[in-house]
C-alpha cells in the first residue's frame, strides 16, 4: 500500500508541475488596439435563462468593436420561461445589431451541440465565438480575439473564464422591527454561506483553468471552456463538427478542441486579461455536483492519453487520501505516508492556484485554501464516482452517463 501511495503521489506531482510549467510557457497577451479585421459570429445557446440573459445582453451592447463586423445568433433550446421574449425584445430594441433568433432542433443526445451546429450553419462570418447565457463579456473581447488571430493565424483559440459572485438583492415590505431584524439575520447567514461556497467553487474553477491552459503550453491541449471559445467556421465543418461524440451530453468544447489537435490544426490559448469572460457560479451544492458530474461524465470518452492520465492521477490521489486516512485510523498502515502525500499535494496545488489566482486578480481567495484542501478530496472523489454510475440533471432535463 505504501509503495502505491508513493507511486501515485509521484505521478500526480509530476503532472501538476508539468501543467504549471505549461502555464508559465504561455506568454501574456497585451492588446495593441490594432485595426479590427476579423468578422465574428457569436453563438449563444440558451434554455430557461431569463434571470441571466439581461446581464449578458447588456455586456454585448458594451463591446468595443464595429457593429458591422459581428453578428449574434441566439439559439432557444425549448425555454419554458421568458427567455425567448427577452431575446426578441432585445432584437427589436437594438435594430443596429445583427441578431438572429433561432430555434433549436434536437438531432443528437446533446442539445447544446445541436444548437451550436444549427447556428454555425447559419453563421455568415468566418470565425465562430461561443459563450453561455449566464456570462458577462468584457468590452474588448472581440478585439482580443481579432489581434490573436491576426498574430497567430490559429484555427481555434481558447479564452480564459472566471466566476463572479452574484449579488444578493433582498427585498422586504414594511413590517415590524422584529421581522426586519430576523430577516436581516437570515440574509447575513445566507451571505456567509454563499461566501464560503463560492470560495470553494471558485478555487476548483481556477484549478481547472490553469490545468487546461497548461496543456496548451505543453502542446498537449486537452481542455477548454465553451463559455469563451473561438474557432474557424471552415475548420469546424472540415473536421466534421461534433460528429463522433454527439450522444455525449456535454463536451461541445473539449471534444472539439481534441479534434482540432488530432487534425494538427493550429490551436492556442489567449492569456489576456481583457479577454476574461465571467460566468455565474452555481448557487447550491446540488447544482454544483450536477454540473461537475456532467463535466466528469465525458472523461472516459477523451481520446487524449495525456488527459486520461491527468484524470486518473487526480482521482487516484484524492481517493487514496480518503482511503489512507481510513486505514490509518484503524492502524492498518502508518500515518506518515498519508501525511506526506497530503503535504506534497497541498503544496503543488497551492502553487497552481497561486499562479491562476494571480492572473485573474483573485489572490484574496487563497485565504480559504486550507479548509478547501481538506474538503476537496471528498468532493472530487464523490463526483468522479457518481459520474460513473448515476444520471444527472441539467437545465430541467435528465441525462444518462
Amino acid at each position: 500500500m505504501t509503495l502505491f501511495l508513493i507511486f501515485i503521489t509521484g505521478l500526480y506531482l509530476t503532472l501538476m508541475l508539468l501543467l504549471l510549467i505549461g502555464w508559465r510557457k504561455i506568454p501574456k497577451f497585451s492588446l495593441k488596439h490594432a485595426s479590427p479585421e476579423i468578422n465574428f459570429s457569436i453563438i449563444i445557446p440558451y434554455r430557461n435563462e431569463a434571470e441571466n440573459l439581461p446581464l449578458l445582453l447588456n455586456s454585448i451592447l458594451k463591446l468595443k468593436y464595429p457593429l458591422s463586423q459581428f453578428e449574434i445568433l441566439l439559439v432557444n433550446d425549448s425555454s419554458e420561461d421568458g427567455s425567448r421574449k427577452i431575446c426578441s425584445d432585445f432584437k427589436t430594441r437594438y435594430p443596429e445589431l445583427q441578431i438572429s433568433l433561432i430555434e433549436n432542433h434536437r438531432i443528437s443526445g446533446s442539445p447544446k451541440k445541436d444548437a451550436i451546429l444549427i447556428a454555425a450553419k447559419k453563421a455568415i462570418f468566418p470565425y465562430i465565438l461561443t459563450t453561455d447565457a449566464d456570462c458577462k463579456l468584457p468590452k474588448f473581447w472581440l478585439q482580443a480575439f481579432n489581434e490573436k488571430i491576426l498574430e497567430t493565424g490559429a484555427k481555434l483559440i481558447a479564452g480564459p473564464v472566471a466566476t463572479f459572485k452574484p449579488l444578493l438583492n433582498p427585498s422586504i415590505s414594511e413590517s415590524s422591527k422584529t421581522e426586519k431584524s430576523l430577516y436581516n439575520q437570515d440574509i447575513q447567514k445566507e451571505k456567509r454561506r454563499l461566501k464560503y461556497f463560492h470560495a470553494f467553487q471558485e478555487m476548483d474553477f481556477l484549478s481547472l483553468q490553469i490545468a487546461g491552459a497548461g496543456g496548451f503550453g505543453l502542446k498537449k491541449a486537452f481542455m477548454c471552456n465553451g463559455a469563451n471559445l473561438c474557432y474557424s467556421k471552415a475548420a469546424f465543418f472540415e473536421i466534421g463538427g461534433f460528429s463522433g461524440n454527439g450522444e455525449i451530453s456535454s463536451g461541445d468544447d473539449v471534444f472539439l478542441l481534441q479534434k482540432f489537435a488530432e487534425k494538427k490544426l493550429k490551436i492556442t490559448f489567449l492569456k489576456c486579461h481583457e479577454a476574461i469572460v465571467l460566468t455565474k457560479p452555481q448557487q447550491n451544492l446540488t447544482a454544483l455536483i450536477s454540473q461537475r458530474i456532467r463535466w466528469a461524465a465525458k472523461t472516459p470518452a477523451y481520446k487524449s492519453l495525456f488527459a486520461k492520465l491527468i484524470g486518473f492521477s487526480v482521482l487516484m490521489l484524492n481517493f487514496s487520501l480518503i482511503l489512507g486516512c481510513f486505514l490509518t485510523f484503524f492502524n492498518f498502515i502508518p500515518y506518515q505516508p498519508v501525511l506526506l502525500m497530503f503535504f506534497f499535494k497541498f503544496n503543488v496545488d497551492f502553487a497552481l492556484l497561486f499562479y491562476s489566482a494571480a492572473f485573474f486578480h483573485r489572490k484574496d481567495i487563497l485565504r480559504n485554501y486550507f479548509w478547501s484542501s481538506l474538503v476537496y478530496p471528498v468532493f472530487s472523489t464523490s463526483v468522479a464516482l457518481m459520474s460513473l454510475f448515476i444520471k444527472f440533471e441539467w437545465k430541467g432535463r435528465t441525462y444518462k452517463k
